[in-house]
């Protein structure tokens, strides 16, 4: 009995590693990735505006609506498109375990991102953000491919703006889910940078 409980506990570890290893080897870039520059005007100081969060424009869920504008430079040649995900790890205690993410685009075609682009910019592509979650009020997935900006109800907290340029177009539909974006970039992937901001709470 206790061989048998044992043997239980080895391998649901060792399902738990490559499960992990699994996301790792689809999130992680190829070898030889180079960075490049992205700035934000939307971020002074490393404190990201009002109006990109809460105490700015929201919908009718309370989910903030006015994106952080967003610009790249020193890409490689070679870059046909552009990828932008954003999340909040300081949302893991509060939000029951995850990573708030706020904004997924995909096939950004010009050198960044206006401000208020989720809204405004019909050229991108967006997948689904966190406000589909329980936790976010289970929102209609129509309601949430786009951006959610910032919310914090605890605390300060710290946003990564993660920036990819591609040597492709992406084959994802509005409202594609994170995971969907991470395994289309694999293999495509020829610079990224992360940014962060800070949005008050």
């Amino acid at each position: 009995m206790k061989s048998t409980t044992i043997g239980g506990i080895i391998l649901g570890i060792l399902a738990i590693v490559v499960i992990a290893i699994g996301y790792f080897s689809v999130a992680a870039p190829q070898e030889g990735v180079m960075s490049m520059k992205v700035t934000s005007t939307g971020i002074q100081n490393g404190i990201i505006g009002d109006k990109y969060g809460k105490r700015g424009d929201v919908n009718e869920f309370g989910m903030p609506v006015v994106s952080l504008p967003l610009s790249f430079e020193n890409y490689p040649e070679g870059t046909k498109s552009f990828a932008v995900f954003i999340e909040d790890k300081d949302a893991i205690p509060v939000s029951g375990g995850f990573s708030w993410i706020h904004w997924t685009v995909a096939n950004v075609t010009v050198e960044g991102l206006e401000e208020d682009a989720a809204r405004t910019n019909e050229t991108i592509v967006q997948g689904v953000n966190s406000w589909l979650s329980m936790q976010g009020g289970s929102q209609p997935a129509e309601a949430v491919a786009t951006y959610g900006g910032m919310a914090p109800p605890n605390a300060d907290h710290v946003y990564d703006i993660h920036v990819y340029a591609l040597d492709t177009m992406l084959d994802l539909d509005t409202g594609f889910y994170p995971n969907e974006l991470f395994h289309a970039m694999k293999g495509h992937i020829l610079a990224e940078t992360t940014i962060q901001g800070t949005y008050r709470q």
